[in-house]
């Protein structure tokens, strides 16, 4: 009997206000994995390190942590990165039509694309499921929107009685979750601040970043 699952991990960057008051960008990003998940114990085994350094850390996120901790976090994501794939779909935002602006429409086509790509570069009938997990979203239509494209993508791509679940875990409490932070973090501070030091720990395992609107010339701000 097929043992193996699929482990879909993802974040999200920028924000949603679609004006010169918001972000350049909003991306989404997947971190693509199975078990065993080697770089949970040494993140483990760090934030008890800078505890007793007198850190209170509950859990890595980052835009909050410091360079320091930062440095120490990218460097065991790096040396654990073996069958590991990222995969990020890139929204210029002043490029979306205003129709697409909706959240519950622009949220659940954006992730549409995402997983569509990252399930069709495997084999999915090795698999025994494909587990999906999510940060925590509020109970809304934002959180149906996107538990409803998840669902949708999935049983369009997987093969016949594949079965799937979705998770939504606060990511203080999901190892994994802080580490897709962290691989959005480095590829958002790419496009939007040209700052490649993060990305260069992780871009191995890079597999893509599309440029949804690349080929765009209208802005509509």
């Amino acid at each position: 009997m097929n043992s193996r699952f699929l482990y879909i991990f993802l974040d999200e960057a920028g924000n949603l206000d679609f004006s010169p008051m918001g972000t350049r960008y909003f991306l989404l990003s997947s971190v693509t994995k199975e078990r065993p998940f080697l770089a949970y114990k040494e993140l483990t085994e760090l934030k008890y390190d800078l505890a007793e350094t007198g850190m209170d850390i509950e859990y890595f996120h980052a835009s909050e942590d410091t360079q320091a901790v930062r440095n120490s976090v990218f460097d065991i994501i790096r040396r654990n990165l073996t069958d590991v794939r990222v995969d990020t779909l890139v929204v210029e935002k002043r490029k979306t039509g205003p129709a697409l602006r909706i959240e519950e429409r622009f949220y659940p086509e954006m992730l549409g694309y995402l997983l569509k790509y990252v399930l069709g570069g495997f084999n999915l009938s090795c698999y025994k499921e494909v587990i999906v997990f999510t940060d925590r979203i509020p109970v809304n239509r934002r959180r149906k929107a996107v538990e409803k494209t998840v669902k949708m993508t999935i049983a369009k791509m997987l093969p016949k009685k594949l079965p799937y679940r979705i998770f939504h875990h606060d990511s203080k409490s999901n190892i994994d979750l802080q580490i897709a932070d962290y691989c959005n973090w480095a590829i958002y501070r790419k496009w939007d601040r040209g700052d490649e030091r993060s990305y260069e720990q992780i871009q191995s395992v890079i597999r893509s970043e599309f440029d949804i609107f690349k080929t765009g010339d209208r802005t509509y701000y």
